[in-house]
């Protein structure tokens, strides 16, 4: 490879370093400054929000509250964020305080991850619930999930609670169109059954299922119903920086001020581009994105919409938590016998497997561009197992990539992978 320019990709927590050529294109979200005092930008925020009472009085004296919170596989700042959150509640006893790890279909937090997540005092203060998507007992049930005869469970103890907060961050999502909001009830506080009907193959498959695509999109359609049913009474969003800064603050009306985030969100991500590359190399935004391969399909989604057909993607993540081990994407992979088989699996009758969204997704990719990984959590070995073709060095790996489609070929660079939304032009 010729004499190019550096790149600074997001890739765990230390970043990772790349020479890419002059004439590669960089495509990075707009550059949001970091709100210079996030404290009182959230006080501001929860005391003057969107289509609402302030939250103080909002919540009555001596109302039980629960308040739903993303866990570790999202970098929402709730140790910044909860504090200034209860000193709002300051006249409702802590004690009637929950707040509720909205895990979706996700493992427990281990309590170093819950400590590293909340902080000390939060942890020392309220009463704090992780929710098990596989305990249907735990759940009570809101109807059915919108289109189907699916049972919408929501964690019981949430809905019990007088009053019901969602928090969250605002990011492109690659099938629910934008993250936080009432992705925080439901997948995230939601039974297992109802993942997968929110998760189905038909609702994955359809083509408003996209990034920044809300009204429209039957999955964030379904979720937003199931949010409204369970009676949020308030929400607050933020929008991040890559340093995980906080930029903009969106709280009040559960609906009205998501939608205002997904605009500010989509109007900074959205980066539109003439035509598609050969090549384009990304990343899974870094920690805590990163963290494992299931999670890097959203990496591989963003990089897929500005690829030629037949071209190539190259992905940087980490993968400190491998596959991972828990749930069944792993599984899913190594019985389905390659991309084609999976969906032409997925055509056919049967039932919903747990995870199986997220190789969906990764089949349908592969059916565009091939794949290659960057990683120093998994083996070459459990590279190939999940499809895709391990790199070493990453610079020879694009020089010969560049190579092989021919004179003029083009590439882009995505450095912060999914929080950037490519596009082509109309």
């Amino acid at each position: 490879m010729s004499v190019g320019k550096p790149v600074r990709l997001a890739y765990g927590r230390a970043g990772l370093e790349v020479e890419v050529p002059a004439g590669a294109d960089v495509l990075e979200p707009r550059r949001r400054p970091a709100l210079p005092d996030e404290a009182e930008a959230l006080r501001r925020a929860l005391r003057h929000p969107i289509a609402s009472p302030a939250l103080r009085d909002l919540v009555p004296r001596g109302a039980t509250v629960g308040i739903s919170v993303c866990d570790v596989t999202r970098p929402f700042p709730a140790a910044r964020v909860l504090p200034v959150l209860l000193d709002e509640l300051d006249h409702v006893d802590p004690s009637r305080v929950t707040v509720f790890i909205a895990t979706g279909t996700h493992r427990a937090c281990t309590r170093e991850e819950l400590r590293d997540l909340l902080g000390e005092r939060v942890l020392a203060e309220v009463r704090v619930v992780q929710h098990d998507a596989l305990d249907r007992s735990r759940h009570a049930r809101l109807g059915t999930v919108p289109g189907s005869s699916v049972p919408a469970l929501v964690e019981r103890d949430f809905l019990e609670q007088e009053v019901r907060i969602t928090t969250g961050f605002i990011e492109p999502h690659f099938f629910a169109g934008f993250s936080g909001g009432p992705k925080m009830v439901a997948p995230g506080l939601a039974h297992l059954d109802t993942v997968l009907e929110l998760h189905s193959a038909a609702r994955i498959g359809h083509p408003l299922a996209t990034w920044a695509v809300t009204r429209g999109n039957p999955v964030h359609d379904a979720v937003r119903e199931i949010a409204a049913r369970a009676g949020v009474a308030f929400a607050l969003d933020v929008a991040l920086d890559p340093e995980h800064r906080i930029t903009a603050v969106f709280a009040g009306d559960p609906a009205r001020a998501h939608a205002a985030g997904c605009a500010f969100v989509a109007e900074t991500a959205t980066v539109t581009v003439p035509e598609p590359y050969d090549v384009v190399l990304g990343t899974n935004s870094g920690y805590p994105l990163d963290q494992n391969l299931y999670q890097t399909v959203k990496g591989m989604s963003a990089a897929a919409r500005i690829v030629r057909p037949g071209g190539a993607i190259v992905i940087c993540s980490e993968c400190a938590d491998g596959l991972p081990d828990h749930g069944s994407y792993g599984q899913l992979l190594r019985e389905s016998g390659g991309p084609e088989a999976f969906l032409e699996r997925l055509r056919r009758p049967g039932p919903a497997r747990h995870d199986q969204w997220q190789v969906q997704v990764q089949a349908q990719v592969l059916a565009r561009a091939r794949v290659r990984l960057r990683t120093d959590g998994l083996s070459p070995e459990q590279v190939r197992s999940a499809w895709l073709e391990p790199v070493d060095d990453l610079a020879a790996c694009l020089a010969g990539l560049l190579r092989e489609a021919g004179p003029g070929a083009r590439l882009a660079v995505l450095p912060q992978g999914p929080q950037t939304i490519p596009r082509l032009a109309d």
